[in-house]
């Protein structure tokens, strides 16, 4: 698992279906649920009439978290939901990336990061767990 400046990254060697079918739940287990659902590669084909990667784009909410950076931070709302992105490599692998919300909470100019630290620990479970 890699962490980056803004990501949470992992590469796989499970098929790309199989990252897809267990990653919501991975989700949930961490307490969060997924709001949104986007595959780029059917809206790319549909809207573009291009060819492109499979790639599903998930919007995670932690209401419980959400909550606490909003209620306090209503700017806070511009970095929800947290999301969590699924590709294939050219390689056959498949990829795994989650926005690091630390530095989401770096854009807003309120603190938060106790949320924001508590938040990317459990992305970080939800990637390892991939």
């Amino acid at each position: 698992m890699t962490t980056t400046t803004g990501s949470i990254a992992r590469d796989v060697s499970q098929p790309y279906d199989a990252v897809l079918a267990r990653l919501p739940g991975l989700l949930a287990h961490e307490g969060f649920g997924v709001l949104t659902d986007v595959d780029l590669h059917e809206v790319f084909a549909e809207k573009l009439g291009v060819a492109f990667r499979r790639y599903h784009l998930f919007g995670a909410c932690n209401p419980q978290f959400a909550y606490r950076a909003v209620a306090d931070h209503p700017e806070a709302g511009i970095a929800l939901p947290c999301n969590v992105a699924v590709y294939e490599l050219e390689d056959g692998r498949t990829r795994v990336v989650a926005v690091d919300p630390m530095a989401e909470a770096a854009l807003i100019e309120h603190d938060l990061q106790d949320v924001a630290t508590e938040v990317r620990h459990r992305l970080q479970k939800v990637v390892a767990a991939v």
